[in-house]
């Protein structure tokens, strides 16, 4: 999972973010510790410390003190809500931009989509 480019604590994070996406991880399940991650990933507990926390930050997680970190209600809500945000600027927007310089319309462009999802 550990890829270059992109800050470790950062996966840490976007990896627990896909398994409550996915259900691997329900509201109010416990997730691994940071030595957990630590030891799996063979990195810094701190490191791994830092991811988790940045969900603790935005309310994915939550502390229950002495026995570990949990998914709060909601979370997946949350996270889908932030990732759809996040495909249309990222994606949406510039194919938008991109197929209006080619002039392509909307119907087009719904077409092409269809077209792709039949083929892969």
């Amino acid at each position: 999972m550990i890829e270059e480019g992109k800050p470790i604590f950062v996966q840490i994070a976007e990896q627990i973010e896909n398994d409550i996406i996915e259900g691997v991880y329900p509201p109010e399940t416990q997730v691994p510790s940071t030595n957990e991650f630590a030891a799996f990933y063979r990195i810094n507990p701190a490191t791994a410390g830092k991811g988790v926390n940045l969900l603790v930050d935005d309310g994915i997680l939550y502390k229950k003190r002495g026995i570990g970190m949990f998914v709060s209600d909601g979370a997946r809500e949350q996270l889908v809500a932030k990732r759809r945000e996040a495909f249309r600027d990222e994606y949406l927007r510039p194919l938008l931009a991109e197929a209006a310089k080619l002039g392509i319309g909307p119907d087009q462009i719904s077409q092409m989509i269809q077209k792709e999802g039949i083929s892969a």
